[in-house]
């Protein structure tokens, strides 16, 4: 069946008629939605909407995130013929999934974007689907932090990053990707003491409360562990994840603005995602894909990988 479908299916981001089920098309042709979920703004019967935020004008270092979006989507198109691999069931056979493209902004109007953004998250959250998003650089969480909290209240949130994003900024106007997690506290969207941050390798004496679990510790302890004591961390509260893309090793993930060494391998980062099963997802995101800086494309099949544990993760709890 899947070959035959494969010599008639084409452009399914557009001409598939059923929200769900896998797609067979051939992965180098076609347009490239995420997982080839059909492109739409009709919300009515999706589970979960995915988006692309094409914004990487808050970055210390390098940019290219704002690719970051395109490429995952068309790396993605490696995924969708066959179930999730390990999960035990088939969240695009389960769940109504829809891409609805990416946000629209004035990139010259850098200081209304994090409104723009937010306004957007809850447009989709007030319409009762789920949101997964494609970064993007890391301030791009803040706005989605509002978003969700005003929905389900203070959150808690598992991040993989290098970097803790909890260095001290009470400006906030300024829109900043390593300072968007202190005001997130500052703010009373996220509780840090029911938090844990990923994967961090880069010092900040500040942590402001969050539980973290190192790299140094994730190679120590073994992901099946670190997640066993995430999930422990967040209890049953309602958790936002957000996977800086940069938590992996630059081996595995070269294409980030800020690469540090001594992270993550895709295999701790894969079965730490599947290990957090059970945990009351309500929303993620993965950031920081720069594919500028990696010609091979590895960084970005990375954050398509992540995207759909993403997915996964949120409809575990809900089948």
């Amino acid at each position: 069946m899947a070959l035959e479908d494969a010599k008639t299916q084409v452009d399914h981001a557009f001409t598939r008629d059923d929200l769900k089920g896998p797609s067979f098309e051939n992965v180098f042709g076609g347009a490239t939605s995420f997982l080839r979920r059909k492109y739409t703004k009709d919300l009515r019967g999706v589970d979960i909407a995915v988006t692309g935020v094409p914004f990487d004008q808050a970055v210390t270092n390098r940019t290219g995130t704002r690719f970051g979006p395109r490429a995952i989507r068309e790396a993605s198109a490696l995924q969708p013929c066959d179930a999730p691999y390990g999960w035990g069931y088939d969240v695009l056979s389960e769940f109504a999934i829809a891409d609805v493209g990416d946000l629209a902004f004035d990139y010259a109007n850098v200081p209304a974007f994090p409104a723009t953004l937010q306004a957007h998250a809850q447009g989709i959250l007030d319409q009762g689907a789920a949101l997964v998003t494609l970064g993007g650089d890391h301030s791009i969480t803040l706005p989605l932090l509002r978003a969700h909290a005003a929905k389900y209240g203070p959150l808690s949130v598992i991040q993989f990053d290098a970097h803790t994003d909890t260095w001290a900024d009470d400006d906030f106007d300024r829109i900043d990707h390593g300072t968007f997690m202190y005001k997130a506290v500052k703010q009373g969207l996220v509780d840090p003491a029911r938090s844990v941050q990923i994967g961090i390798r880069t010092d900040n004496p500040d942590t402001l409360g969050f539980h973290i679990l190192d790299a140094r510790e994730v190679h120590r302890a073994g992901p099946e562990a670190i997640a066993e004591r995430a999930r422990a961390i967040v209890g049953d509260h309602p958790v936002y994840v957000t996977f800086d893309i940069d938590a992996l090793d630059p081996a595995f993930a070269p294409g980030t603005g800020t690469p540090v060494w001594g992270g993550l391998s895709s295999h701790q980062a894969a079965v730490c995602l599947r290990d957090l099963a059970g945990i009351t997802m309500v929303g993620g995101d993965v950031v920081e894909v720069s594919p500028p800086f990696d010609t091979t494309g590895a960084t970005a099949i990375m954050g398509a990988h992540v995207a759909t544990e993403l997915l996964c993760l949120w409809g575990w709890t809900r089948r």
